[in-house]
């Protein structure tokens, strides 16, 4: 149950952009397991979770088979109407450029301070857009973000996920640290981050008490 804290909590962080819409991006081969923890639980903070296709209710396939129909397409996305973008991964960002437009949308997103958070190959999609050439930032191992060329080799942290300014970054088994890092970014759950944490990333059966105090 969203509780009436959690509600302000979100209206408060909307105060940046003037909305509490979070737009999660979906494509072909979308790793379903990436970025449930942070939809989900951002919807239980009073946020709206939309996705953002390439094309606005053409059907997308994620690697389990499941059929996704975005509700708004890529190119009528505007910074200004979201609070955050999140970009999971996909097989189809280790075979071309077909996902670039997306990270070319991430570039005008935090251009515009409006914070991005990607996971696994999205990580590889914004390394070839240059978005990680002098940040820190983290993805699946050091070497296959190597593998596109880009510059930022000296960045790369080795961590399970890394927040820098309105930047996120997570490998593909980190979906919860990387929840928690969109948490902190957007100021969601103040005070019980770290017992969410651990009841999600640690099993610790003390933390659903304090989740839920």
């Amino acid at each position: 149950m969203t509780t009436e804290t959690e509600i302000e909590t979100a209206t408060e962080t909307a105060t940046e952009t003037g909305t509490t819409t979070v737009h999660l991006a979906v494509y072909d081969t979308l790793a379903d397991w990436e970025t449930g923890h942070a939809t989900a639980w951002l919807a239980r903070a009073g946020y709206t979770v939309r996705t953002v296709g390439p094309v606005a209710g053409e059907p997308v396939t994620t690697l389990a088979g499941i059929r996704i129909v975005p509700d708004l397409a890529l190119a009528d996305l505007r910074p200004e109407d979201s609070a955050l973008l999140i970009l999971p991964g996909a097989e189809k960002y280790d075979e071309g450029d077909e996902l670039a437009p997306f990270t070319a949308k991430a570039r005008a997103f935090l251009a515009a301070g409006v914070p991005v958070a990607a996971i696994c190959g999205a990580t590889a999609g914004l390394a070839k857009e240059g978005l990680l050439d002098d940040r820190p930032h983290t993805s699946a191992v050091s070497f296959y973000l190597a593998a596109t060329g880009y510059k930022g080799g000296d960045h790369y942290v080795d961590a399970d996920a890394v927040r820098d300014g309105d930047l996120i970054t997570a490998g593909p088994t980190e979906p919860v640290a990387f929840a928690r890092e969109i948490f902190a970014r957007l100021g969601a759950y103040e005070g019980k981050r770290d017992a969410w944490f651990r009841l999600f990333h640690d099993s610790d059966p003390a933390a659903f008490e304090e989740l839920n105090a």
